[in-house]
């Protein structure tokens, strides 16, 4: 059963973070959740030049540096975070490492922006970002839209959408998924899109192949329906997986949209193709499982 008591919320000090706090703030109303806010601090880098007194000087001034970092750290988000159990750290490292270890200690759930930039910032997935994606085993949500959370939203969601691709994953991104409609009393969808096997010219393709692949997906879907209780309003559609998925949250119109990433390591890790692909393009926040 998933639970939502600890939250954690890296930041990086820019207005990036706020939108994210917002959403972290909510849910942690709605639940009765900690937040920590999380910042990861780089550690100096020393030249092989450096004279020994020189590193000293670099050493007090780095300790410095971390000194302030903490003061900073207090006063981070206090408003969008009033009224919420809050617990601040500060780390030094690799960031996405030390995101990813923190929240191995018991995070419930991750939250944090894509930290993409410029115009072309809903094609962008930060570094940080996707290594987390890749390699935390909590949920994560994200998205560009972490970024535009409006200053006071509202205190629950209610429409929740699960977009299942009837692998191992999708048992487990239909619980969480309904276990969170069920917890904030939000409307729950679920939608899969089988692919398109359009011919080429000369290829034979059986008239009737959406039929058929929607009725096989309908078989799929009854079979996780049944293991995990769920009953969430069922839409198969055709195409693109990412573009139709995102399609469909924007009429829906989505709250939150929950993916899974997968668990198989190798090339492309819990990351895969169409999650990379909906997080980018969604019209709300992805949380992936």
């Amino acid at each position: 059963m998933p639970s939502l008591t600890r939250i954690l919320l890296p930041v990086d000090f820019s207005g990036r973070s706020r939108g994210a706090a917002r959403h972290a703030a909510t849910l942690a109303r709605l639940f009765g959740a900690e937040v920590t806010v999380l910042h990861v601090v780089s550690p100096p880098h020393y030249e092989f030049s450096v004279l020994e007194s020189g590193s000293a000087v670099l050493d007090r001034l780095y300790a410095a540096r971390i000194e302030q970092l903490r003061k900073d750290l207090e006063g981070q988000l206090t408003e969008e975070l009033s009224g919420v159990n809050t617990v601040r750290v500060l780390e030094a490292g690799d960031p996405a490492r030390k995101i990813v270890e923190y929240a191995h200690k018991g995070a419930d759930l991750i939250i944090m922006p894509t930290h993409g930039y410029g115009p072309f910032r809903r094609f962008i997935l930060g570094s940080v970002t996707a290594k987390v994606l890749h390699d935390a085993d909590c949920p994560v949500m994200t998205g560009v839209h972490l970024e535009e959370a409006p200053e006071r939203p509202e205190a629950k969601f209610s429409q929740v959408l699960a977009a299942v691709d009837l692998g191992p994953q999708s048992k487990k991104t239909l619980e969480w998924a309904a276990w969170l409609a069920a917890a904030v009393d939000a409307s729950l969808a679920l939608i899969h899109v089988t692919p398109s096997l359009e011919s080429r010219t000369g290829d034979y393709v059986d008239p009737d192949w959406r039929t058929r692949l929607a009725e096989e997906a309908h078989r799929e879907i009854a079979e996780i329906l049944e293991a995990t209780g769920a009953a969430p309003e069922i839409v198969i559609e055709n195409g693109d997986a990412p573009s139709v998925i995102c399609a469909y949250a924007r009429r829906l119109p989505a709250d939150v949209l929950v993916i899974g990433r997968g668990s198989a390591a190798g090339m492309f890790g819990r990351l895969r193709t169409n999650a990379y692909a909906i997080i980018r393009q969604s019209p709300c926040p992805v949380i992936s499982v």
